[in-house]
């Protein structure tokens, strides 16, 4: 009898909506102010967030040709082993396991609570917190856990219903674009020199978190319905419509709240709705249930499409057994699902959301640089036959790469270091566990090829 595998059911909506959930969410309310004081001024924000997209493009091209080539179960892994690397691989999932996907869910997670401390104050403690944010985690994991096909019709509704009152923002910022806002400015030095390039650097890099999710939906390709047409209009659609809010939202927010107070607010979320008259009253009401919408809709989409890429890499032999195991009803990858929900909640003991994010970004961007490597060996194979194709791939997946070394760059000096070097130091621990697996008995020097799903079932 064959083993389980997973089914195609994801639609273009559904996909599309799990990409913008799992973009747009709580980086655009917790950096705002951040990224307005390293600009410095409110239009060079603004300018910074359409930077942050723009910076995205290329990579999207080259993900979008990637994907449309070999729409699998595991995405960026898969590339890696076709491209001939089982070891690069194994460390861009070993990397995102512990450096960024795990930690994304407890990001999010806490920002959640922080949501609803207006309604429950309680949930300031740290320790009410991250009880409500373990809660939370495992009762979205529990969903996804029994359906797929459900899970994309929740992500649906959840992501229309964080979109709407962004769109608020950016109606009611062009009605303030006149208020005087927009023109103040404030000197700032980043790393002990000059505002400019540094601070630019340094804002783009603050961005990172805001635009990050986008290969997410790569790692349950295999669930995708005709992926090779509908995993590249999601990916470029979804940039397209995600650079273009930011950047409306920035420039929105900027024009409804004062500058000194829009830099006040790093560390915490930022309340344009306080700022308006008639929504004055209920502001806080109002953002807080916005902000709490956001939180579960970016935290269903990566319980959704994060423990694929463990499914996919232990399916090979790379990772533990357990984890390329499917629950023989709902073919969901239920014990990866229940470990990453796990290590999540255990790494509320890691510290506060600002560490989390160094943590993530550096590990983030080397992830990132092995991926759009990847495409130089894979133009080489017979098999490679992607329906979408970069137009001038070399250039574009050459200025993904440079991005990412620019964003290192940024990251150092955007971030505590101490959780920098705590990410660096997690995926150099990668490499005896990978020659542990790679000598184990149940390693497929192939790589991704026990799964054979259909592309237009």
């Amino acid at each position: 009898m064959p083993a389980p595998a997973p089914i195609r059911q994801l639609n273009l909506l559904q996909t599309t909506a799990i990409i913008v959930g799992s973009v747009i969410g709580s980086g655009v309310f917790i950096n705002l102010p951040i990224v307005a004081k390293h600009a410095g001024s409110p239009m060079m924000s603004v300018l910074i967030w359409a930077l942050g997209g723009i910076c995205w493009i290329p990579q999207i091209l080259i993900l979008a040709e990637m994907g449309s080539a070999y729409p699998d179960q595991g995405g960026p892994y898969a590339y890696l082993v076709k491209a001939g690397s089982p070891f690069l691989g194994f460390l861009y999932t070993w990397t995102a396991f512990l450096t960024s996907d795990t930690p994304s869910l407890t990001i999010i997670g806490l920002s959640a609570a922080s949501a609803l401390t207006f309604f429950y104050p309680a949930l300031s403690d740290p320790l009410y917190s991250r009880v409500f944010a373990g809660t939370l985690i495992f009762l979205l994991g529990a969903l996804q856990y029994r359906s797929v096909k459900i899970g994309g019709n929740v992500q649906v509704f959840l992501t229309i219903a964080k979109v709407l009152p962004l769109l608020l923002i950016i109606v009611i910022g062009f009605f303030f674009l006149d208020s005087g806002n927009l023109g103040s400015a404030v000197t700032e030095k980043i790393g002990g020199g000059p505002a400019g390039f540094a601070m630019v650097t340094a804002g783009i890099t603050a961005t990172l978190w805001a635009y990050s999710g986008f290969l997410n939906i790569l790692y349950m390709a295999g669930e995708v319905k005709n992926p090779r047409k509908t995993l590249p209009g999601s990916l470029i659609g979804s940039i397209i419509f995600v650079t273009v809010a930011y950047t409306l939202i920035s420039l929105g927010t900027s024009a409804i709240v004062p500058y000194d107070r829009l830099i006040a607010a790093e560390g915490s979320f930022v309340n344009p709705f306080s700022y308006v008259g008639f929504l004055a009253t209920h502001a806080g009401t109002f953002l807080a249930i916005a902000s709490f919408i956001s939180m579960v809709g970016v935290l269903n989409s990566l319980i959704m499409t994060q423990p694929r890429l463990e499914y996919a890499m232990a399916r090979d032999g790379l990772f533990f057994r357990r984890f390329a195991h499917l629950h023989p009803k709902y073919l969901t990858p239920d014990f990866s699902l229940l470990i990453q929900c796990s290590l999540a909640v255990l790494l509320f003991l890691l510290g506060g959301i600002e560490n989390m994010l160094g943590y993530f970004s550096l590990s983030y961007v080397i992830q990132n640089s092995l991926v759009y490597g990847a495409i130089f060996f894979l133009r080489k194979r017979d098999d490679y036959q992607p329906s979408y194709r970069s137009p001038v791939w070399k250039t574009m997946a050459g200025v993904s790469i440079l991005i990412q070394l620019y964003i290192a760059y940024g990251t150092f000096l955007a971030y505590p270091t101490a959780g920098v070097l705590a990410s660096f130091g997690l995926i150099v621990s990668g490499m005896p566990v990978y020659w542990y697996f790679r000598r184990s008995r149940y390693f497929v020097k192939s790589g991704s090829s026990k799964e054979n799903t259909s592309l237009t079932s």
